[in-house]
């Protein structure tokens, strides 16, 4: 049994650190660049793995971001939140709202022009109507 964790351990941890590097984003990645920590991670099981997780992705918060949910568009476990609660999604919505309702808007009013245009051309010439 203790075989078996010396071997499978250490797997797991490298696999781990090689795919969380993989998907990490480049401006998680801290200290070298992302390319580097993937080589590490690869070439030096089991440091390299360690490295990472101890200094290779930033965690947690960054400095100079706000915790509070509301204010970074991120709920505090660090999900995304939902569209019907993100005010950036929210005000775009607002914004493409107000365009579809100007643009309703000069549809009606070219409509409007163009039946006044046909009503004049189908009334008689003394403005009598038939």
């Amino acid at each position: 049994m203790l075989r078996i964790l010396t071997v499978v351990l250490p797997l797991a941890l490298w696999v781990w650190a090689f795919i969380d590097c993989l998907t990490a984003p480049e401006d998680e990645v801290k200290h070298l660049p992302k390319v580097v920590w993937v080589i590490i991670v690869l070439l030096f099981p089991p440091l390299g793995p360690i490295a990472w997780l101890v200094a290779g992705k930033r965690r947690g918060f960054a400095p100079g971001r706000s915790a509070d949910p509301a204010e970074s568009g991120r709920p505090r476990d660090g999900r995304p939140l939902a569209p019907d609660d993100d005010p950036e999604f929210l005000a775009s919505l607002k914004k493409d709202d107000k365009q579809h309702e100007d643009m309703l808007k000069q549809w009606e009013a070219d409509l409007r022009r163009r039946e006044e245009e046909l009503r004049g051309r189908d009334e008689p010439e003394d403005g009598r109507k038939s």
